[in-house]
């Protein structure tokens, strides 16, 4: 779901930076220098799966594990998405410099938007079964609203690209499925191991 240089109309570059730069600035207030550590980590994480693709029809899709920054991270995943895409746009040339901002809205804003509103489902004492189901949806639904981001960018920049969007749209189906799944089963380790990382005070 990297969107490349010389893609995307000035105004949805511009817009996208705009909506970047306030979103990064929040979450590294809110930023607990604590789990330092722990934000890096899901961003290597976040960085590795991306850069792994497979084909999927004419073209291809990668784990983007957005929803479970947002489950463990809250708004600490903007910086971690933020510094991720960076460094593929930087060495790889995944996405671009231009469309950092616009990658980075695509990815980070679903990622937090339901990290914290189901967050509140992996309190201790919470029901397992909830907590899974929770974190099922919080990883899917992150990807499916990545998706639809990332379509209607496309869809803003002209009338030649709409395809193109419905196709992104239409190969992260099964995707969102996986991320559910990967999603679900991490938290559920995570609650049994080492449930404080999942409470980070960055909400």
């Amino acid at each position: 779901m990297h969107i490349s240089e010389g893609v995307l109309s000035a105004p949805v570059l511009l817009g996208g930076a705009a909506l970047a730069v306030p979103g990064l600035a929040v979450s590294l207030r809110r930023l607990p220098w604590g789990h330092i550590m722990s934000v890096g980590i899901l961003s290597a994480a976040f960085f590795v799966a991306s850069l792994i693709h497979v084909r999927l029809g004419p073209g291809s899709v990668h784990l983007i594990m957005n929803g479970l920054l947002g489950a463990v991270l809250g708004w600490a995943a903007f910086p971690a998405v933020t510094v991720a895409l960076f460094l593929q746009a930087l060495l790889f040339q995944f996405g671009g410099l231009t469309s950092l901002g616009v990658n980075v809205c695509i990815m980070a804003y679903p990622a937090i938007a339901c990290g914290l509103f189901f967050r509140r489902f992996f309190t201790p004492g919470a029901s397992p079964a909830l907590a899974r189901a929770a974190a099922f949806a919080c990883g899917a639904l992150s990807v499916l609203c990545s998706a639809l981001l990332c379509a209607s960018a496309l869809a803003l920049s002209g009338d030649d690209f709409l395809t193109a969007a419905w196709g992104i749209f239409a190969a992260h189906v099964p995707i969102m499925i996986i991320e559910g799944i990967l999603t679900a089963v991490t938290v559920a380790y995570l609650t049994k191991v080492l449930p404080e990382l999942l409470r980070m005070d960055a909400t």
